[in-house]
């Protein structure tokens, strides 16, 4: 299920023009398809799903994919909600996903009982700082369990935030991965990403 999931992801288009200072880099469908495939293996994936900063739609289409009831898929920019439009019409997964623009730390959004996807900006932008921090507030708000993605080393942060807000980590993994070049300060071609992925408990 897991390499077929991975398959279809493939074919999900990333940013066309991306914006530094959102810091939309794609999630690779090989760890998108892991953590849906994770997400499911919890029955996670049997309530409403949020991909909270979806970008061009990798988890929500991933979850949509694996058949969750109802998939929500919110990102500030409309460019990026745009072509995640484009790619659910490519997929055609059976689940239809809700595309919401708004920012993803004030979500525009009510719900209690759902499960919260997302891989945030890490905070690596001046101006951006602590902002995964302002992502896990909002999946505290809105979910009885999240997975999320993070920097390397985020470990105590995560553990440290989640505590404070009721919740516990009950899942970590380290997760690498290929970016492609894609802003003008990049000086290589591609470059290997190290990151931890957290599953929270907010219940």
């Amino acid at each position: 299920m897991k390499r077929a999931l991975e398959q279809r992801l493939q074919d999900v288009e990333g940013f066309r023009d991306p914006r530094v200072d959102l810091e939309q880099y794609p999630t690779p469908a090989e760890l998108a398809a892991h953590v849906v495939h994770l997400a499911g293996l919890h029955d996670d994936l049997d309530r409403t799903v949020l991909d909270l900063g979806t970008g061009t739609g990798m988890f929500a289409l991933g979850a949509a994919l694996a058949a969750a009831p109802r998939v929500v898929g919110l990102d500030v920019d409309a460019s990026a909600l745009a072509v995640a439009r484009e790619n659910e019409r490519r997929l055609a997964p059976a689940t239809s996903v809700d595309w919401v623009r708004g920012d993803a730390t004030r979500p525009p959004l009510s719900a209690s009982n759902a499960t919260v996807l997302m891989n945030p900006p890490f905070g690596a932008q001046r101006g951006n700082e602590h902002a995964d921090r302002r992502f896990l507030d909002a999946a505290s708000r809105l979910a009885t369990v999240s997975y999320s993605v993070h920097n390397a080393g985020s470990r105590a942060f995560v553990e440290s935030f989640a505590a404070d807000a009721g919740g516990e980590v009950t899942h970590a993994f380290r997760a690498e991965f290929e970016l492609a070049r894609q802003f003008a300060f990049h000086d290589t071609d591609s470059k290997t990403l190290d990151a931890e992925v957290y599953r929270i408990s907010w219940a």
